[in-house]
């Protein structure tokens, strides 16, 4: 037989696809809504493909229980159509393991980067594989074996070692979420974790006992009835809980389709209440412009280094200048505000250090591995090194075109100004790129990939980008 055919069916049946349908659009829309209304732009790295992973496991849970639980009735005559395709397979390790496993990698990520204060020693692309592999071995055997009978059950001596296998894997994540919930998350994290963890265990014990009973009483009709619809609404719940409870994306996880006014920041440095953070205050000391101070002196001034970055980005190489001045907020924090610095420097590696970063820098090969292998996250002099590496970058590339241009005359303009009008709170008309200096998130994730606008002013300089700044 070549194609599906509907045989026996209950209203129940119908039901539970449509509740699981709509589960899965639901799942969809939190997935798509914050690139097409929150303007969220995508970023490959864990941060994105991890969601993706999610939901398409989702899809082959959700799909599998339908093919393999009896909602559909058809004659078995394709290789396709194998039970151990669906009920194994795709059920089991790119179903709900695949599912968990991202889970307990991203519960694994925030383990390492708060309880530990290090990057995690295992980046996520080998570690989600190798929690993953049991689920992978488990499914070779039992194709081996062949336990499976003409309804794609399997005995109960074959559900004991399963079901021990789905519980090591909740267990596994509820034993890192035990490990940090003594940490002080600024953005709920840890409660939105639990609060799922909570709603998922309770979805998942009576998605087992469903599963259990469908499996092991395939000869009472009614009882088959009702537990295949419980499967397939519990799995559609858990599967929505599971995608929705924040984990490692700390200003995502704000944006809900339950707030009309989501918040956003502009800097990682505003997320956390750094004082001042990208604002220019009365209290910041009027510049007095001296082309032979050190440039090192006149970055601390926040009139002149706003304007010195207008002007990188102006020539396609404000990296380094953005890359000071988030190192600069990460040293307004207090040195025994542990978490608030573990948060800026996880942000300021991902989005500057790591290999293949937004704004990757141009610095060598011994201090970035300096930052990217550091014992403690937290150490005041952790990007020492980098930034001393780019003031003598930018001494070379930057400084002299920038006493020529348009923006330093506009500077000591609002100098000028700024000395006659203490009542100024504010510089306006620089003209600052979108690109480099949205923040959204955390773990190599979603960075903004704007064109950003042009200002007056002119660069000497070699202007590849690559050869200027990222290397």
């Amino acid at each position: 037989m070549d194609r599906f055919f509907w045989k026996e069916a209950v209203p129940t049946d119908y039901i539970a696809i449509a509740i699981a349908a709509l589960f899965f659009i639901l799942l969809l829309s939190r997935f798509i809504v914050p690139f097409l209304v929150h303007k969220v732009p995508r970023f490959i790295g864990s941060g994105f493909w991890f969601p993706v992973i999610q939901v398409f496991a989702s899809l082959n849970l959700l799909l599998s229980i339908v093919m393999s639980a009896g909602f559909l009735k058809f004659g078995r005559r394709h290789q396709w159509q194998s039970c151990y395709v669906w009920a194994v397979w795709i059920e089991g390790p790119f179903g709900f393991g695949l599912l968990l496993s991202t889970r307990i990698a991203q519960a694994f990520q925030l383990y390492y980067i708060f309880v530990r204060r290090r990057l995690p020693p295992i980046r996520s692309y080998i570690f989600l594989p190798l929690i993953h592999l049991p689920w992978i071995i488990g499914a070779a055997f039992m194709h081996m074996k062949r336990p499976l009978n003409d309804r794609c059950h399997m005995g109960v001596h074959w559900m004991i070692p399963v079901v021990c296998l789905h519980t090591m894997y909740v267990a596994t994540l509820v034993g890192f979420m035990g490990a940090i919930r003594h940490i002080e998350f600024r953005f709920d994290e840890l409660k939105d974790l639990w609060q799922g963890i909570v709603v998922s265990a309770t979805s998942i014990g009576l998605w087992v006992f469903a599963y259990v009973l469908n499996e092991t009483h395939d000869n009472i009709s009614w009882l088959q009835v009702a537990s295949r619809f419980l499967l397939l609404v519990t799995a559609s719940i858990l599967v929505v809980i599971f995608f929705s409870i924040s984990s490692s994306e700390p200003l995502l996880s704000q944006i809900s389709l339950t707030r009309m006014e989501p918040k956003e920041f502009e800097t990682m440095g505003q997320a956390l209440g750094i004082p001042d953070s990208g604002l220019l205050s009365q209290r910041e000391p009027i510049l007095v412009i001296d082309p032979n101070e050190p440039l090192d002196k006149l970055l601390q001034n926040k009139m002149f280094r706003q304007s010195f970055m207008a002007f990188a980005d102006s020539c396609l190489a404000g990296e380094s200048v953005h890359f000071y001045e988030e190192v600069h907020e990460h040293g307004k924090i207090p040195v025994d505000d542990h978490v608030g610095r573990i948060y800026m420097a996880r942000h300021i590696i991902e989005k500057y250090v790591v290999a293949g970063a937004s704004m990757e820098l141009n610095i060598s090969h011994r201090t970035r591995q300096e930052i990217l292998t550091t014992p403690n996250l937290t150490h005041p002099d952790l990007f020492n090194n980098a930034i001393n590496e780019l003031i003598q970058l930018m001494k070379m590339n930057l400084v002299k075109d920038y006493w020529s241009s348009m923006y330093f005359i506009k500077l000591k303009e609002e100098a000028s100004m700024r000395s006659t009008g203490p009542e100024l709170e504010q510089m306006t008309g620089w003209n600052f790129s979108p690109r480099l200096s949205s923040v959204h998130c955390a773990d190599d994730p979603f960075h903004q990939e704007q064109q950003f606008s042009k200002g007056s002013g002119h660069c000497d300089t070699p202007q590849n980008p690559q050869q200027i700044v990222n290397g």
